[in-house]
């Protein structure tokens, strides 16, 4: 229960004001279908954050020693900073191709998560809890929290949010959860 929570706690505030968040807020003011848009992202997080729980956690079983648990713990430290950073939606990934609201959604929202921190962090989280199912469904239950509003509510939701709050708390979540992992390391 608490790989679950941790990560659904975790990506969720993460991903406010993420640029996949953005994403999210184009593609529904562009196809005006909020359906297909929340199953393309649903799909497309549970591909991509499998994958990146399963690499995680595979990568902690080959690299089981403190200073592998300790470098997962500073990657959540690293989080934090990263976090306190504002994304920005790129103007080429505005051009989305013309393949319905679903594929659309699918295929973008997958390849625009790669690399993003909250795959980062999923990474990290699967490598911490070593369990694949239920960082996977945190980390994914966590993007849909914080991405089916906008789809629904789009930007009238946007502008009410302080996101430099929300970046603020989930920065001091990655750092405690940081030094939470690295004291269980070596401690």
């Amino acid at each position: 229960m608490e790989a679950f929570l941790s990560s659904l706690g975790l990506v969720a505030l993460a991903e406010m004001g993420d640029k996949t968040q953005l994403l999210a807020a184009v593609l529904a003011l562009r196809f005006r279908k909020p359906g297909p848009i929340i199953v393309g992202i649903l799909v497309a997080t549970l591909a991509n954050h499998f994958l990146a729980a399963l690499l995680g956690t595979v990568a902690a079983g080959w690299l089981a020693s403190p200073w592998f648990r300790a470098s997962v713990g500073l990657s959540f430290i690293a989080m934090a900073a990263w976090t306190l950073v504002p994304d920005k939606l790129d103007e080429k990934e505005q051009d989305t191709p013309r393949y319905g609201a679903f594929l659309t959604t699918l295929v973008v929202f997958f390849l625009v998560e790669m690399g993003d921190k909250t795959q980062i962090a999923t990474i990290a989280l699967g490598a911490r809890f070593d369990d694949v199912v239920a960082v996977t469904a945190g980390t994914t239950l966590g993007m849909m929290i914080a991405n089916a509003p906008v789809v629904l509510l789009g930007n009238r939701l946007l502008a009410k949010v302080n996101f430099d709050w929300v970046r603020r708390a989930a920065a001091l979540l990655f750092f405690v959860l940081g030094l939470w992992t690295i004291w269980e390391a070596l401690g």
